[in-house]
């Protein structure tokens, strides 16, 4: 399935984080821009300049990233291949993991560690005030107030506009909301993953953001006979598009940000956005989704 429109993203819907910043749902997370095991510069640092053009040509407003992935080396192409931002575009970038090697992450969520991270994605991704920061993680070692409570003076500064979380339980949210307003939660979640459907529940609730990463996990599910299967030949749509389009559909609080390093790939996961399932489509999804979790 092609994109039918010029900005097909623009059918995803929208969602309005922190009562003040309205984007499209469907937006673009940049890990994958970066080396082997996230880890230093990708193959073809050109195409993945075109691959952030591109999504903002889709349609797409939200970009996802954090210092971690490379490290730097995504922020920095973000800031090479889009800055002058278009106006309403939010980046948002996440702080808390080191970073020793390739596939090597270690939580570390020390105030004067977040301080310098923050100031360095300024300077990095050439903004003066990052709309969303994410915690990538709880770091074990400190306490989530002392983390929070950095970030929280930082917001008070002006470098800061909205907090949020990364990999965190319910009890963890309701935790971290009595240091600082919290907007948004990003959480692994796909068609069949969802050890973290509380955690969703409970943003619906709150009418907090879900981010899910990894959103395109399809396992077995895409094998011929399956509803999964079913639904994309019904469509013709491929797999990866009905994966999208169902997290979609899943919630309104739902905000997949799909990465790829392929500009032919980043405009077939976009399309998913006009992608409409019926109920029906929805329905034997969860069902066959739910049946294999962790396939």
């Amino acid at each position: 399935m092609k994109p039918q429109s010029a900005r097909p993203v623009e059918k995803s819907g929208t969602f309005t984080l922190g009562g003040d910043l309205t984007f499209h749902r469907l937006g673009y997370g940049a890990m994958q821009l970066t080396g082997p095991g996230i880890w230093g510069p990708p193959k073809d640092p050109a195409e993945a300049v075109r691959v952030l053009r591109r999504s903002v040509e889709l349609g797409v407003n939200f970009i996802d990233t954090a210092d971690s992935y490379g490290p730097h080396i995504s922020e920095e192409l973000i800031a090479e291949a889009l800055h002058p931002y278009p106006k309403g575009l939010l980046i948002a970038t996440k702080g808390g993991l080191a970073r020793t090697g390739p596939n090597q992450w270690h939580p570390v969520a020390r105030p004067k560690y977040l301080r310098q991270q923050v100031e360095l994605s300024l300077r990095r991704l050439k903004l003066e005030r990052i709309d969303l920061y994410q915690l990538h993680r709880i770091d074990p070692q400190t306490p989530v107030e002392e983390s929070l409570g950095e970030l929280k003076a930082m917001q008070a500064e002006g470098k800061i506009r909205h907090i949020g979380l990364s990999e965190v339980s319910v009890a963890d949210i309701e935790r971290c909301r009595r240091v600082v307003q919290v907007v948004s939660v990003q959480n692994r979640y796909n068609l069949v993953d969802r050890v973290h459907a509380e955690v969703l529940a409970y943003c619906e609730r709150e009418r907090l953001g879900f981010i899910p990463w990894f959103p395109l996990a399809t396992g077995t599910l895409a094998r011929p006979g399956t509803a999964l299967d079913a639904v994309a030949k019904k469509t013709g749509a491929g797999p990866a598009q009905v994966a999208l389009a169902w997290l979609l559909a899943r919630s309104p609080v739902m905000l997949p940000i799909p990465g790829t390093s392929s500009v032919k790939h980043l405009e077939e996961n976009l399309a998913a956005a006009e992608l409409q399932l019926s109920q029906n489509d929805v329905a034997e999804l969860d069902a066959q989704g739910a049946a294999n979790q962790g396939s």
